[in-house]
């Protein structure tokens, strides 16, 4: 029987393409868009700056970037037949169900799903940033028993999700900490769902088909529903004194800590470092500290006895709850963000593809005699 001398479990470690989008080094703890240090982009650009970095591996000059901006907030609005049929959903569904549902129903409204070209694929990426945000902000308020609020064009993306989300003028600081948190999870390299998507397209299959592929894969619970699990963990806990004594008698029962470890980092993940500054600034303005202390409680205990180190999920729960968004809707943002380094992703694939088919180490038999029907027992 052959094997492969390369197979790993889970493709660990596999280099499975090229590209010029996204490096992490694992040991320093960086994380690096088309040669930017994610700490300088979180410091200085805008999620839309980010974006525009993705898609063109450059940063745009003040005219492309206003450019690029305008279109893009031109494309916030969805069709009022998708609306519609988001509204017979049933309510109790995932919000991650509700969005692949509604990214299939995009893809059918839009008259231009199946044109080709650079230029018709960086209009479709486009248009899926700017109407992912809305879809999430309106399934939040239809379940609720709400009416979707209309985007405004006078917001920024960030800005503008929150507003659809509240009905509110945002308040700038959360404004502002939500544009820095889409930015840390824009992209990851070869994550599982970047991955779903390349895969996908590269049967030249439509855009909204390879994102829907990428949106499953994220509503997973060890990829993007980690965040939701974070919180809802928190809340068992219940309290900052119990924290330390709860994760020691989960580690003893050998229950999975969210919100720690990661395949490629063997350090604190850096986008960590900035979502607890990010989280702290949310909690201090709010006047409540208590997830926060927990949290860090937490991955205090959590490096004592395990040696593990936190990742990008662990903050950002409890930055969000402070914030009153809802914890199944965490996923959902992890797409928000996640939906630029997808699609740019699947340009990327797009420019120089080919299918993506691996093979498998067989492990199973080869030469069974076949039994007729009747003589087997």
């Amino acid at each position: 029987m052959a094997t492969s001398p390369t197979f790993k479990a889970g493709l660990e470690d596999v280099v499975a393409g090229t590209s010029d989008i996204c490096f992490i080094d694992g040991r320093e703890g960086r994380l690096v868009y088309c040669g930017y240090d994610i700490t300088e982009l979180a410091k200085h650009a805008t999620f839309e700056e980010t974006v525009f970095l993705l898609f063109h591996k450059r940063l745009p000059t003040k005219v492309e970037l206003e450019a690029f901006d305008s279109k893009l907030r031109s494309f916030r609005a969805v069709p009022g037949q998708v609306l519609q049929i988001m509204k017979e959903l049933p309510r109790e569904i995932h919000p991650m169900a509700a969005l692949r549902t509604a990214v299939s129903l995009l893809g059918n409204f839009d008259t231009d799903a199946e044109r080709t070209g650079r230029d018709a694929y960086v209009e479709t990426s486009m248009r899926l940033v700017a109407q992912i945000a809305t879809v999430i902000a309106a399934w939040e308020r239809i379940r609720n028993g709400q009416e979707p609020v209309a985007p405004r064009l006078d917001l920024s993306h960030a800005g503008n999700f929150l507003y659809m989300l509240f009905e509110r003028e945002p308040d700038p600081l959360h404004a502002k900490v939500f544009d820095v948190a889409l930015t840390l999870h824009a992209d990851h390299e070869l994550n599982a769902s970047t991955f779903s998507g390349r895969v996908t397209v590269a049967t030249l299959t439509d855009l909204y088909s390879a994102v829907g592929a990428a949106i499953g894969t994220l509503k997973g619970s060890l990829h993007g529903g980690a965040n939701e699990n974070v919180m809802k963990m928190e809340m068992e806990i219940g309290a900052v004194e119990n924290a330390e004594a709860w994760i020691k008698q989960a580690l003893a029962e050998k229950r999975k800590i969210m919100g720690f470890g990661h395949r490629v980092y063997k350090t604190k993940d850096p986008r960590a470092f900035i979502l607890e500054d990010l989280s702290a600034q949310v909690a201090t303005r709010a006047g409540t500290t208590k997830w926060l202390e927990m949290t860090r409680v937490i991955e205090r205990t959590v490096l004592m006895e395990k040696g593990l180190y936190p990742n990008v999920d662990l903050y950002s729960g409890s930055m969000y709850h402070v914030m009153g968004i809802a914890t199944d809707l965490y996923t959902p943002i992890f797409a928000l963000a996640r939906i630029s380094g997808w699609t740019a992703h699947i340009l990327e694939q797009l420019a120089n593809n080919r299918i993506i088919r691996p093979r498998a180490d067989y492990t199973g038999p080869e030469k069974l005699d076949y039994v007729p029907l009747d003589q087997r027992m």
